[in-house]
């Protein structure tokens, strides 16, 4: 089956869920990788979801938001923001995924305001963001890879990272989490040190072209890897969730 930067995503970001993982889910791939991992190799996984729903099982049907009634038919429960954020308050998600208009070397995203030659762009704000990026065991961090979304520094920092130098998280009392790996459209970087490396190229992209639609200088991991072809099933699980690509596509 042919499979598009979408699909790679996503699968990419499945692996990352563990079995019997709690995983604060989140919008648009994010969902699709949470039900591809219950789907497979994460059957004992729960989703938090930010408007109330915890699943324990793959939504019924294909869902576009996380709101849709095949994301609630046969939830485990159905409650309100604040029940979900004491789960990340107290400890108890051990994964979160957010997106964001930037992403710095160090794991910083913007979803506030970007300073461009037209002036100061407002973005929608922090959402449920700040809380996943400072509150959940680890971070993942996804979004399509433009030289103008990864930038050295981020206009403003919704949502914290790694911080300036090692030891940052620490000094601001933020004893738990961080970004664990930025998965982009052309690859997969983690954060040793605190400071983004490649360590996946997806199949078909040079570390070149990674370079050029990257804001800062690259660090390549010695070890580089191509991240694997979404199998067969894997894809069709997708399609079962997004039968018509709308966020895959």
């Amino acid at each position: 089956m042919d499979y598009s930067p979408g699909d790679i995503m996503v699968s990419a970001a499945a692996r990352e869920i563990k079995d019997g993982e709690v995983v604060f889910v989140g919008m648009r791939l994010p969902l699709l990788a949470f039900l591809l991992a219950k789907s497979t190799h994460a059957p004992q996984a729960v989703g938090v979801f930010e408007n109330g729903v915890l699943r324990d099982q793959p939504a019924t049907g294909p869902i576009i938001t996380m709101g849709d009634p095949p994301n609630q038919a046969g939830a485990l429960r159905l409650c309100g923001l604040g029940e979900v954020m004491t789960l990340l308050s107290g400890g108890r998600v051990d994964l979160g995924f957010i997106g964001g208009a930037q992403v710095d070397q160090f794991g910083n995203v913007n979803t506030h305001e970007v300073r461009g030659a037209h002036g100061l762009t407002r973005l929608p704000g922090s959402g449920g963001g700040a809380d996943i990026a400072c509150l959940a065991g680890r971070l993942l961090i996804i979004m399509t890879h433009q030289r103008r979304r990864l930038v050295p520094r981020v206009d403003f920092i919704t949502s914290p990272g790694w911080g300036p130098h090692p030891g940052w998280r620490a000094e601001q009392g933020l004893n738990r989490g961080g970004p664990a790996a930025l998965i982009t459209s052309l690859g997969v970087f983690r954060f040793p040190g605190g400071r983004a490396h490649l360590t996946q190229v997806h199949p078909g992209v040079a570390v070149e072209q990674v370079a050029r639609e990257t804001g800062w200088e690259l660090d390549v991991s010695p070890s580089l890897a191509t991240t694997p072809v979404p199998a067969k099933q894997e894809l069709e699980i997708i399609r079962r969730y997004d039968p018509g690509r709308f966020w895959t596509g």
